[in-house]
């Protein structure tokens, strides 16, 4: 708790680039949270090198990442936007929490099991450590709350996991994080597979809407979507590529999956496919113009990254120092 309100704690890797799925499915709902919640959104760079990276590449994909965040609407003065890798209080307590974390329970990992399989030439400790690391992120901040998708639920539960170990052993020094379930956000499917999501790993770049895809390219993409040989447009499990267009099309213009049905009820998919990528493109356009706005504006990004840094690393010290007094390390002589 910060003040009245209550801290929300939510990142994304700085790794491929933001799909339409990013932005629909938890990015835009970010937006509305600030007012209810003290929120820090982190750049988790310092996960993104349990797989091999480009230092360089990755260095700009964080800035960009950074960068999409405000210009989707996420106010840095209302909000901590900041590096994970510029605030060392979370290596320092992943450390810590590393010595309060079983061996078993990290093997219980489906993610590392599931990145093991991908990565079998750099089965790193990072890789299998990944959860605890996970872990300091969310209790370094006293967060109450975390927005995780089911994939990520696994790891939201060995933290409060760890914490409440923690806990138990030095008295009440961690806030047990609880699932943030609010405003869904629409669940974007791959165009090309509608049978998983929209995924800014996936190898087949026509499955996936890049946020700074020109409007030739989305428009391209979505004329070479999946959809069947129904040859109507209804919003049913029957019919998943049409179905994920039309989530697609009513998250970016409001519409009901009802209205839409209304809408293109009697016209070809090669028309409803034009008119989503069309809805799209709209909704790109804004965010697409601030980017370049904020990109023109290196100042200002850079004092953002300043300032948020610094504040970041004021709530992350208060709690760090608490738990290296409760685990028995020395006190620093000021």
């Amino acid at each position: 708790m910060i003040g009245d309100k209550k801290v929300l704690f939510s990142g994304m890797q700085a790794t491929g680039t933001l799909t339409l799925g990013n932005y629909l499915g938890a990015l835009k709902n970010w937006v509305t949270l600030s007012d209810e919640y003290e929120c820090f959104y982190s750049v988790v760079d310092m996960h993104s090198i349990t797989v091999r990276q480009d230092p360089a590449t990755l260095r700009k994909r964080a800035r960009a990442l950074l960068t999409l965040y405000i210009a989707a609407g996420l106010d840095p003065e209302k909000n901590c936007i900041y590096y994970q890798s510029h605030v060392s209080g979370h290596a320092e307590l992943m450390w810590i929490l590393n010595c309060f974390t079983y061996m078993g329970e990290l093997n219980r990992m489906t993610q590392f099991k599931d990145k093991a399989a991908k990565h079998a030439d750099n089965i790193n400790a990072g890789l299998f450590t990944y959860p605890v690391l996970m872990a300091a992120d969310i209790l370094l901040y006293q967060a109450d709350v975390v927005p995780v998708g089911i994939d990520q639920m696994q790891h939201l539960e060995i933290t409060r996991d760890i914490a409440i170990r923690f806990n138990n052993i030095y008295g009440d020094v961690f806030t047990i994080p609880e699932a943030y379930i609010g405003k869904t956000g629409a669940k974007i499917m791959s165009l090309q597979d509608p049978g998983k999501k929209m995924s800014k790993s996936d190898e087949n770049p026509n499955g996936s809407i890049y946020l700074m895809d020109d409007p030739d390219t989305v428009i391209r993409k979505f004329k070479r979507a999946v959809t069947d040989s129904v040859g109507c447009v209804r919003y049913s499990d029957e019919q998943p590529g049409i179905k994920n267009l039309l989530d697609i099309y009513c998250a970016c213009t409001g519409k009901t999956p009802a209205e839409a049905e209304k809408e293109f009820d009697g016209r070809g998919y090669g028309e409803f496919k034009m008119a989503v990528g069309e809805a799209v493109v709209d909704v790109l356009k804004p965010l697409q113009q601030r980017v370049e706005d904020l990109n023109r504006d290196k100042a200002y990004i850079d004092g953002i990254i300043r300032d948020n840094a610094r504040k970041a690393d004021y709530y992350a010290t208060k709690t760090l120092r608490k738990v290296q007094k409760k685990v028995g390390f020395p006190e620093r002589i000021r």
